[in-house]
């Protein structure tokens, strides 16, 4: 077969990084309905935030000067001369040895360069009692110190969480540009693959379960799926059924058929679709070798295996960065992964790439990793799974108590 020339996970990387353009539609929506969306312009603030120097407690404004060498034993004495009310401007100034009542988010006064908690102070009959000195700046937030008009507040491809959100908000920012939402579309092959409902199996059939696992995933990462059922090992069937799906959907995900077999019909319908075709057929990882990757008229295409951990490892691998690049979101290079100690020693192949399922549990403070040994057809390793070790191509193996990123998968 003239394709499946094995790439690395590296290379495989760079090429969906080179191949997959974010797409051209763009919506406006109102914050509230943004959320999950990808930016798909900068966003600079208009204003300062805050807009005006605040206390982040309840206390007094006060000189910092005016507090140097308060202690419990030798307290200072200040002028209690007012209040600042929430929502309203600070109208009264402090003096030399004056305070002012300022609660929490309230306007600082002119004159004031800090604030006393009221922890640290107790006012009696106008006087405040000083337990403690206060530095200049303590206690409080000045204006714009948070976000300065004009500053780069959100970048085009940001995913809009509620923290992002909450900044736009915080700038009475009420619509903002995002790439609109994609649709995927799955189809699955075989002729051994029966609908999931399916009671009573006949010798050799074996339920679709990888459209829920590959579904599931890709709606985590705000992508819909079209479902587009099951097909069988016929190629004018699978390429009609194929093309049809196709004409629907920003990406394609077909499972089952990617390996050299004589029914494998895949990578010809994908070549079918249109250029430029297939960009990796074999990836050099464990498990998962058989995977496809391509490009026709401007989409993506992803021949996932069929073995259910394996297509659900790769997807989680290689469909989310093709999905992420489609739908304009700025890549995190290994932001959902952490650390832990592996609990036993795990042999590798050099120049392969190997995954392994783990599960994690925590000891003495430290997380560990226990690998979940089985083979890439059996679902239970996936329900059993925390996360994922990464073995790169470099090593061959790891050894017990080793330290090594485990990729999130709950």
């Amino acid at each position: 077969m003239q394709f499946f020339k094995v790439k690395t996970v590296e290379e495989t990387f760079a090429l969906i990084d080179e191949k997959i353009e974010k797409i051209k539609s763009v919506e406006n929506r109102a914050i509230e309905d943004a959320m999950g969306y990808i930016l798909a312009e900068d966003v600079t603030a208009r204003e300062n935030v805050p807009g005006f120097d605040r206390s982040t407690v309840d206390g007094y404004a006060v000189r910092a000067e005016d507090t140097y060498g308060s202690s419990e034993s030798m307290p200072g004495f200040l002028t209690v001369t007012g209040e600042v009310r929430m929502g309203e401007a600070a109208s009264i100034p402090v003096g030399f040895g004056e305070a002012v009542y300022v609660p929490t988010g309230g306007m600082l006064p002119a004159g004031s360069d800090s604030v006393m908690m009221i922890e640290h102070c107790e006012e009696i009959a106008g006087l405040l009692n000083t337990y403690r000195q206060v530095a200049p700046g303590e206690n409080v937030i000045r204006e714009g110190e948070d976000i300065r008009i004009g500053e780069l507040v959100l970048a085009e491809g940001t995913r809009l969480r509620p923290q992002e959100v909450g900044a736009l908000a915080s700038l009475g920012i009420t619509h903002v540009n995002v790439y609109r939402k994609l649709k995927a579309g799955y189809l699955s092959s075989g002729d051994e693959i029966v609908p999931f409902e399916t009671q009573d199996l006949a010798i050799g059939q074996i339920r679709d379960i990888n459209y829920f696992t590959i579904a599931g995933l890709a709606n985590d990462w705000g992508v819909d799926v079209v479902y587009g059922g099951i097909v069988p090992d016929d190629y004018e069937e699978f390429q009609r059924r194929a093309k049809e799906l196709f004409d629907e959907v920003d990406c394609l995900i077909l499972s089952g058929g990617s390996s050299v077999g004589a029914k494998d019909y895949t990578t010809d319908v994908i070549q079918s679709l249109g250029g430029p075709g297939v960009f990796v057929h074999g990836i050099s990882v464990k498990p998962g070798k058989p995977t496809i990757l391509a490009m026709a008229d401007g989409k993506p295409v992803i021949g996932l295996p069929g073995h259910p951990a394996s297509a659900m490892i790769i997807f989680r691998l290689f469909g989310e960065r093709v999905l992420k690049r489609l739908k304009g979101e700025t890549l995190r290079p290994k932001a959902d992964r952490i650390f832990a100690r592996i609990t036993k020693n795990i042999p590798s192949a050099p120049g392969r790439s190997d995954y392994i399922r783990v599960s994690l549990f925590e000891k003495e403070g430290e997380w560990w990793a226990e690998p979940i040994i089985g083979k890439s057809g059996l679902i239970t390793t996936l329900v059993k799974s925390d996360g994922i070790v990464e073995i790169v191509s470099e090593k061959e193996g790891i050894a017990q108590g080793e330290y090594v990123p485990v990729i999130a998968t709950r």
